[in-house]
């Protein structure tokens, strides 16, 4: 059974994630950095430094969002990032961002579906997705994709939520992400449901060894992982 944002609604995982990204999608880089006291900032920034290693010319950032993991990737000095996402409320905030930062050469969004990328086999040097395989509606499917669009010898950087297993600090993070979190989030971005999900979405994700075998199973090689702050984020990578 799938953790989804509106649990009384019919559509399934896909359209109701774009839904409610598309409602949030004003609040939501205050919201990211907000609720984690700016320490998302320092998570992409040492998932980039992973992907640094394959010195990519062309990279593809996948569930871009507001497009911040792939600014952060601009560090790699890359031809081109391209962003996909399923929610063209935040695509409209990061095209906003891009073009202010004047980086509409660099940094190019596009409207697509992880479970179905509109990429030739073997297209990108790297691909990339910070906080949103964790919304893919077939995890499999979504990760096969961003294999199958990999060049022989790309590499995969994945930056994702994890749940912090050692005392105290696993019962502090528990009580603050389903306890205050939702309570912050439901009052700022004014949509009930996406809050509350993201703790709920978080405790059903495959974290750890369990998504280091779902990378093998679906092709990639060297695959490793190793968390951050305490455990409350990850970095999963491999190769193809």
């Amino acid at each position: 059974m799938s953790v989804v944002p509106y649990k009384d609604a019919q559509a399934g995982k896909k359209s109701q994630v774009a839904q409610m990204f598309n409602s949030i999608a004003g609040k939501y880089d205050f919201l990211n950095h907000f609720l984690s006291a700016g320490i998302d900032i320092y998570w992409r920034k040492q998932a980039v430094k992973v992907m640094a290693q394959n010195k990519p010319a062309l990279l593809l950032d996948v569930a871009t969002g507001t497009g911040d993991f792939a600014i952060e990737a601009l560090q790699l000095n890359p031809d081109k990032i391209i962003g996909v996402d399923i929610s063209e409320g935040m695509l409209a905030v990061g095209q906003q961002k891009i073009i202010k930062k004047n980086l509409t050469g660099k940094i190019e969004l596009q409207v697509g579906d992880s479970e179905n990328l509109a990429f030739a086999d073997s297209t990108f040097d790297g691909t990339m997705a910070a906080f949103g395989v964790r919304n893919f509606e077939n995890l499999v499917k979504g990760l096969s994709e961003m294999h199958r669009v990999l060049k022989p010898g790309g590499r995969i950087v994945v930056l994702e939520f994890s749940k912090p297993q050692a005392f105290p600090f696993k019962q502090v993070y528990n009580f603050y992400f389903k306890q205050i979190l939702p309570v912050f989030g439901k009052l700022i971005s004014k949509d009930q449901a996406a809050y509350t999900y993201l703790p709920e979405s978080v405790q059903a994700f495959p974290d750890g060894p369990e998504f280091v075998n779902i990378l093998k199973q679906v092709g990639f090689k060297d695959t490793k992982w190793h968390s951050l702050t305490f455990g409350i984020s990850s970095i999963y990578t491999g190769l193809k």
